[in-house]
């Protein structure tokens, strides 16, 4: 069940991040506030997790599908660049997330 939290923690994370965007620097109220919200969920479903799994690998595994999440959310709605090294290096964090996963005790 750890598993399942930190999951939807990091997809959390992926909100509040891109939220960041449609903040304006924070300028924006309605974004602003779903943003803080997001990221105050994000932690506590974090917290949640790291009670079960051990805090390393909890920690990167939730910034990993954060960071795979926003960047790949980027290309779609902000037309980051899709360029090979870029999506080669999403692919390595991917495979390091699933390589904590798959040596996880729990």
């Amino acid at each position: 069940m750890a598993w399942v939290v930190l999951f939807c923690a990091g997809l959390v994370e992926v909100a509040w991040a891109v939220g960041l965007k449609y903040t304006a620097g924070f300028t924006r109220l309605w974004p602003s506030a779903l943003t803080v919200a997001g990221g105050l969920v994000s932690f506590f479903l974090l917290a949640q997790a790291a009670r079960t799994l051990p805090i390393g690998t909890a920690y990167a595994v939730w910034t990993g599908i954060g960071a795979v999440g926003t960047a790949v959310l980027g290309m779609v709605l902000f037309d980051e660049p899709r360029d090979w090294v870029r999506v080669g290096c999403i692919g390595l964090v991917v495979v390091g997330v699933i390589g904590l996963k798959l040596a996880s005790p729990r």
